[in-house]
């Protein structure tokens, strides 16, 4: 992506710009006005020398830069481009008549198309969308500076890994929709699995050759291994029951029009917009919709597991904290929403039901002993944050086999908790498998802090390209593709 625009921009400072024109210019095009201080911070850096035009006039990369400006769409912007008649006429056309104004409208045109590009929302309009997750810091001139001196690198660091992921998808799905899409199909009765046959199975055929899973043109109208497999990776990819049947709740997944997914990587790509790029560190990242936890070895995938996370009415908070320790055979600290809600109910009902559930007073609180009945398993991995949310083991093992995993009180739960712990401390060699087996079943609860804290991003994000390459699309659980859809694409 960056690769179009890098070294599109004159570095030779022998064509002169009057001051004046940028006020004069200001004045004229007042949509422009918020920029008007990095206008003039851009060209005094540069002594006023124009950046578009050299002596021999204007720049062959300036119109590579207007060509990705008028073709935003690719970017997932669906904005208007200000005063576009007159900016599509000047660059359409350059002369010497119109130098000045050409060069300041493509100056303004480009701090204009950077801010949607590198930020999207204002990061008001993102918290008003309850994503706390500190936003990026991004400085347009710099970037502009980087430009010009062809640091690719610099300027590639600005964006989340998902976002270029994302964008190639969305040329893909782009052009499936400018191909016609694909068809509904009715629903049947039945579900229909390997070895039914009828018009219906060529139709899921046609469907999924449509977007890649079933890689044959094969039209016949029997249920073969070949379609099964196929199945099978959609339903990965869409968060459902991986059996290869297709039954109501796959068959609606297949319906989702072409249009409803575009908008749905749309929607993603302005999330990620809000993420800063992670490419010197390991870190962790939570997303919330898919219930999955991806753990990240300096921006190459370690491994991924199931996660369970909190229910609608106790939703996980998109936030972003630093890893600092582990805590084997950990207590339970009872939140004191769960302990008046929940457990003081509870035992007025029944006067044994804290030893009945291995729980105790401890001060002003209520807590779990360390064991394996303990809500919090073997193991929890703490990242300090004002909303009591950490990751942990569960003994509840049986919730990772469900397709939709909803079902803690904002917490967040792993399958694979003794895998995360290895990771996190495998720069301490006593914590060995063994050790950290031992330490999981000890029933002693140990802090074991870790020598360099680790980023963790909990976010949200309903459209995700996994390590194959393929897009995932995930339901909209807690309800905030509607609201960013009012935002951004209503």
């Amino acid at each position: 992506m960056i690769q179009e625009i890098a070294g599109n921009f004159s570095n030779r400072q022998d064509v002169q710009l009057d001051s004046l024109a940028i006020v004069q210019f200001i004045g004229t095009y007042h949509h422009f006005k918020e920029f008007s201080k990095d206008i003039f911070r851009f060209y005094a850096n540069r002594n006023f020398a124009m950046a578009w035009f050299d002596s021999t006039g204007m720049i062959e990369q300036a119109s590579l830069l207007y060509n990705r400006i008028v073709k935003m769409k690719e970017d997932g912007l669906t904005l208007d481009i200000p005063y576009m008649d007159e900016y599509i006429a000047v660059m359409s056309s350059p002369d010497d008549a119109n130098k000045v104004f050409t060069e300041l409208m493509q100056t303004a045109q480009y701090l204009h198309f950077a801010q949607k590009l590198f930020s999207g929302l204002t990061e008001a309009e993102s918290t008003s969308l309850e994503w706390f997750i500190p936003r990026k810091k991004t400085d347009y001139i710099e970037l502009l500076d980087q430009l010009l001196s062809r640091d690719t690198v610099s300027i590639q660091q600005h964006f989340f890994p998902q976002y270029d992921l994302l964008k190639n998808h969305l040329s893909k799905y782009r052009q499936i929709e400018n191909d016609g899409g694909w068809d509904s199909i009715p629903l049947p009765k039945k579900s229909i699995q390997y070895g039914d046959a009828g018009k219906i199975v060529t139709a899921i055929k046609k469907r999924l050759f449509t977007t890649g899973e079933f890689a044959k043109t094969d039209t016949a109208p029997d249920f073969n291994l070949a379609l099964e497999s196929a199945v099978k990776q959609f339903q990965q990819t869409h968060g459902l029951k991986t059996d290869g049947i297709v039954n109501r709740t796959t068959l609606l997944e297949l319906n989702v029009a072409v249009k409803d997914r575009i908008e749905q990587i749309i929607l993603n790509m302005e999330r990620c917009r809000w993420l800063p790029n992670q490419t010197q560190t390991n870190y962790l990242l939570v997303n919330i919709p898919q219930y999955k936890l991806y753990v990240f070895n300096k921006d190459g995938l370690s491994f991924a597991c199931k996660a369970v996370v909190g229910k609608e009415t106790n939703r996980t908070v998109i936030f972003k904290g630093d890893m600092k320790y582990v805590v084997f055979s950990p207590y339970w600290n009872v939140p004191p929403n769960i302990m008046r809600k929940e457990i003081l109910p509870a035992m007025k009902r029944n006067s044994q039901y804290l030893s009945e559930n291995n729980m105790e007073w401890h001060g002003n609180i209520i807590r779990q002993v360390p064991g394996p009945w303990n809500a919090l398993g073997g193991v929890k991995f703490v990242f300090p944050n004002g909303y009591d949310i950490y990751l942990h083991d569960t003994p509840s093992k049986l919730l990772f086999n469900e397709s939709t995993r909803t079902f803690s009180h904002g917490c967040i739960r792993i399958s694979e908790p003794k895998k995360l712990a290895m990771f996190l401390l495998a720069d301490q060699e006593q914590w060995t498998a063994e050790s950290i087996e031992s330490a999981m079943s000890s029933r002693i609860e140990k802090f074991v802090p870790l020598k360099k804290p680790i980023p963790v991003y909990v976010v949200y994000l309903t459209a995700f390209v996994d390590a194959d390459g393929f897009v995932n699309f995930s339901k909209d659980v807690y309800g905030r593709d509607v609201q960013l859809k009012r935002m951004i694409l209503n």
